[in-house]
């Protein structure tokens, strides 16, 4: 079964634009990995004090995943993750959520 790894994000009004450039600029390294099947990034509701973002990857299983956490591409792909406009940008660090699948329907 898969498993999905998700990212929320609660990005400070007025810098969405700023958010979405750094994620559509960034060099991602995901499809070098085995058993990466998919990336998405969200954009979701829009509060007082944030926009909400999720980013979402889909994993043949947990352990793909979990060895791409450890790769030198998954390195690569976060060497500036933590950089001001990063920081500028969101409310809040990241909150990572995955998930297993045990029921899937193509």
């Amino acid at each position: 079964m898969s498993f999905i790894a998700m990212n929320r994000f609660k990005v400070r009004p007025g810098h969405q634009e700023t958010f979405e450039e750094i994620w559509k600029t960034r060099e991602s390294r995901l499809s070098e990995r085995e058993g990466f099947r998919e990336f998405r990034m969200l954009k979701g509701a829009e509060a007082e004090d944030h926009v909400l973002y999720a980013s979402f990857t889909l994993w043949a299983s947990k352990a793909d995943f979990e060895a791409w956490t450890k790769s030198e591409q998954f390195r690569d792909a976060h060497r500036n993750a933590g950089n001001s406009r990063t920081r500028e940008a969101l409310v809040a660090p990241p909150q990572f959520e995955g998930f297993e699948a045990f029921l899937e329907d193509a």
